[in-house]
C-alpha cells in the first residue's frame, strides 16, 4: 500500500539539522578551501538516500534495501535512448538561454572561462550527489506520493519540500535573500522536469541522477563557477521549459503514453 511519505520529509530534515548547524559555526573556514559556492552543509545530499535506506530497511530488511540501491545504475530501464538527449542538453541549453537573456538585458557579465577540462570531474561527482538524492526523491518518495496524486501534484509537492530543504544552504552560500528565493522557486519546475524525464525513462532513477548531475554541472559552469548565475532568469527559463512539458505531455503522466510500472518502483 502507497503511504504518504511524511516520515522520509521529517527524517530528511531531522538528518540534515546537524550540518546546517556546523556550517553555521564553521563553515567560513570550511567553505574557502573549494573554489565554488558550496557550503558545507551541501553534504546533506547524502540524506535522502540514508533517509529512505532507514525506512526501506525496517519495512522491507535487506532485500528492500538491494533493490533501492539497484536503481542508481537502472539504465536497462531507459528503453528510448533519445531520452538522453535532454537529460545531457536541457539544462545546458537553458543556461545558454538565461546567458543570453542577461546580454540582452544588459545584466553585467565577465568575460566566460568555463571549466572544460574539470567538468568530466564535476560531472562524476555531481552525479554521485545526485543519485544520492533521487534515490529518495524519486525512487522513494515519488513513486508513495504517484499513489495518491498525478505526476504533476506529485512533483510539485516534491518541489515544496525540496525547496524547504535547501532553504538553509542557500541562505549559507552567502547569495542574498532575494537570490534564495528565485533558486527556490525554480525548484518547482525543476523538480515537474526530473519527473517528466523519470516517466518517460521506464521510471529510471539513473536518468534522473544523471539530469539532476547536468544541472548542477551547468550551474557552476556558469561564469564563473557560478558566480554570474542568476536565480530569477533560471527561474524563468524553467518555467517555461516545465510549461510547455506540461502542455505536451499532460499533467496526469507528464508523459506520451505513461509508463508501465515495474517491479522495484516502490521499494
Amino acid at each position: 500500500m502507497n503511504k504518504f511519505p511524511l516520515t522520509f520529509f521529517l527524517l530528511v530534515f531531522v538528518l540534515s539539522a546537524p550540518l546546517w548547524l556546523i556550517d553555521s559555526v564553521a563553515g567560513q573556514s570550511l567553505r574557502s578551501k573549494i573554489p565554488v559556492e558550496l557550503p558545507f552543509s551541501a553534504l546533506q545530499a547524502v540524506n535522502p538516500l540514508v533517509a529512505a535506506l532507514m525506512l526501506v530497511y525496517a519495512a522491507d530488511g535487506r532485500g528492500g534495501v538491494r533493490e533501492l540501491l539497484k536503481r542508481a545504475g537502472d539504465y536497462g530501464r531507459v528503453k528510448s535512448k533519445v531520452w538522453y538527449v535532454p537529460v545531457f542538453c536541457l539544462w545546458p541549453a537553458a543556461m545558454v538561454s538565461a546567458y543570453w537573456l542577461m546580454y540582452l538585458t544588459g545584466a553585467p557579465l565577465p568575460e566566460t572561462q568555463i571549466p572544460i577540462l574539470t567538468l568530466p570531474v564535476f560531472l562524476v561527482l555531481f552525479f554521485v550527489a545526485g543519485a544520492c538524492e533521487e534515490l529518495g526523491w524519486q525512487g522513494y518518495a515519488f513513486g508513495r506520493l504517484r499513489g495518491r496524486l498525478n505526476a504533476l501534484e506529485a512533483s510539485l509537492i516534491l518541489g515544496a519540500v525540496w525547496a524547504a530543504w535547501h532553504v538553509v544552504p542557500l541562505a549559507q552560500t552567502r547569495r542574498g535573500p532575494t537570490w534564495v528565493v528565485w533558486q527556490c522557486l525554480g525548484m518547482f519546475p525543476f523538480r515537474v522536469l526530473i519527473a517528466w524525464l523519470y516517466e518517460n525513462t521506464g521510471r529510471s532513477v539513473f536518468a534522473a541522477s544523471l539530469f539532476h548531475a547536468t544541472a548542477n554541472v551547468s550551474q557552476f559552469s556558469f561564469p564563473n563557477y557560478g558566480s554570474h548565475y542568476d536565480s530569477f532568469v533560471a527561474c524563468v527559463v524553467l518555467t517555461l521549459a516545465a510549461a510547455i512539458v506540461i502542455f505536451i505531455f499532460g499533467p496526469e503522466t507528464l508523459a506520451r503514453c505513461g509508463t508501465r510500472r515495474q517491479r522495484g518502483d516502490n521499494v
